[in-house]
């Protein structure tokens, strides 16, 4: 079993992490293959420092030559002959790669970045969270607030109060929920993929809480 990283715009994979590395490099999905370059990069596309967080663009022989019959989004995709992911990740001093985020995902509160990841993760360590989403809403002070949308296991008791707390004992105050939201299920695409974007929709004018 290998862990990979891949995308359609790229035949062949991105990057492997082989099973030896399994224990010592938990959470990376591995170097870039061997055709393939690997660059994590600031919004103006220069190189981020070492270990720290940008969005992972790549080039080489397996990727793309555009999308059918879309130039536009060939060229937003394809800047400066690199492929913009729209995954956020870092690199480390090996040249293993790991993955935080999607890019359009990232909550910036307070001028602080909040990758919802590492707090969903929190929230699907809480034994009674059956399945959980984080957004971002507008908020007049904070610019954004971070919100949780929360589906609770069959049977399970769980007040809001509960889970901010819980996430408080885990992370920074910044990065934990302003408020949770429950429902029954989470919208998902055919794929099953949770759809961000009805949530953000559905909770873009949800009052948060003061901190």
């Amino acid at each position: 079993i290998f862990d990979t990283y891949g995308m359609t715009e790229a035949s062949g994979g991105i990057t492997t992490l082989p099973p030896e590395y399994f224990g010592r490099k938990v959470g990376s999905v591995g170097k870039a293959h061997i055709t393939v370059e690997v660059k994590v990069v600031n919004d103006s596309d220069e190189p981020v420092p070492q270990g720290e967080i940008g969005e992972i663009i790549f080039r080489g022989n397996n990727l793309m030559k555009g999308y059918y019959k879309d130039p536009e989004a060939t060229a937003e995709a394809l800047k400066g002959g690199w492929m913009h992911t729209g995954d956020l990740g870092r690199l480390d001093d090996e040249g293993f790669l790991y993955i935080v985020d999607r890019k359009k995902d990232m909550i910036v509160t307070g001028g602080e970045n909040v990758y919802p990841r590492e707090v969903e993760d929190v929230l699907f360590s809480h034994p009674q969270i059956g399945e959980a989403a984080v957004i971002g809403v507008p908020d007049p002070k904070w610019g954004e607030a971070v919100v949780a949308a929360v589906v609770p296991k069959e049977g399970a008791i769980i007040s809001e109060e509960e889970i901010i707390d819980y996430c408080h004992k885990r992370i920074a105050g910044f990065k934990c929920p302003k408020s949770v939201n429950f429902l029954e299920s989470l919208p998902k695409n055919p794929a099953g993929k949770i759809l961000k974007r009805e949530l953000r929709e559905k909770f873009r004018d949800l009052r948060t809480k003061p901190s």
